[in-house]
């Protein structure tokens, strides 16, 4: 079956959710995540697109991006490519990370790019992560509120609510803060376990009565157990590692 042709936005802006094969957690620790911006920062210099949001979840990331000197399906084979590179080297493991292609929408009005803005800030909070969208370390929301553009050009969003700069910002937190039922490129955000909640869901999957009788089992046994596991939705390899006792290298081979 062919692919469906993507959407061409006349603007050159698009809304781009990346998200983990089979559901998987593509962002283990801070670390994967300071890794990803700095090369969301990286290949901004390189393709000249510029970048009006993101937002890095555990299992997705969205970006708001208009294109530069290279078409999108360039930018984000670039970042892909070299995240993916460094995520299995980190982790040692092989193979695929993201889900099929990256889906993508376009932009084409002022109001839509606002709306998608806000969606894109608000993911944590519809998530349950946080309470309150400035909580929450891992979008570019507080570029724009602080006023500290490291990645972000905030510029052209901050210059459609006003010409003063604090006036703009003001409008513009006040707009990102009201609670709204859009939905762009919805997709479902995994709700996270806790270790005790993990260990419970753990033993009532594996039909065992304690971790230990994974741990007497041979690699073969054991490597299909860690599998079975990973396919637990809301359980990082990190988490995984810290409630089995195996070693964060062998869960992510597993």
């Amino acid at each position: 079956m062919s692919r469906i042709k993507r959407q061409k936005s006349s603007t050159g802006i698009y809304h781009v959710i990346l998200r983990g094969i089979n559901k998987e957690m593509i962002f283990q620790d801070n670390e994967d995540k300071e890794k990803f911006i700095e090369l969301l920062k990286k290949y901004k210099e390189v393709s000249k697109y510029e970048l009006y949001a993101f937002c890095i979840m555990d299992n997705h990331v969205h970006i708001l991006i208009k294109e530069g000197k290279e078409p999108l399906s360039k930018v984000m084979k670039r970042i892909g490519v070299s995240y993916v590179y460094w995520y299995n080297s980190k982790y040692e493991r092989k193979g695929h990370l993201f889900q099929d292609r990256y889906k993508s929408e376009p932009v084409e009005d002022d109001k839509y790019l606002l709306t998608v803005i806000r969606y894109i800030h608000q993911n944590p909070l519809k998530a349950g992560i946080v309470d309150k969208i400035d909580q929450y370390q891992w979008s570019s929301y507080h570029e724009y509120i602080k006023n500290t553009s490291k990645v972000v050009d905030t510029q052209l969003i901050l210059g459609m609510f006003a010409n003063k700069k604090e006036q703009a910002i003001q409008r513009y937190k006040e707009l990102m803060n009201e609670r709204s039922n859009e939905e762009c490129l919805e997709i479902k955000q995994i709700k996270k376990l806790n270790d005790k909640e993990g260990l419970k869901v753990i033993k009532q999957y594996l039909y065992i009565q304690s971790i230990e009788e994974l741990k007497k089992l041979n690699k073969e046994e054991r490597d299909a157990c860690l599998r079975k596991i990973k396919a637990i939705e809301g359980l990082s390899i990190r988490q995984i590692a810290r409630i089995t006792g195996f070693t964060v290298n062998i869960v992510a081979k597993a």
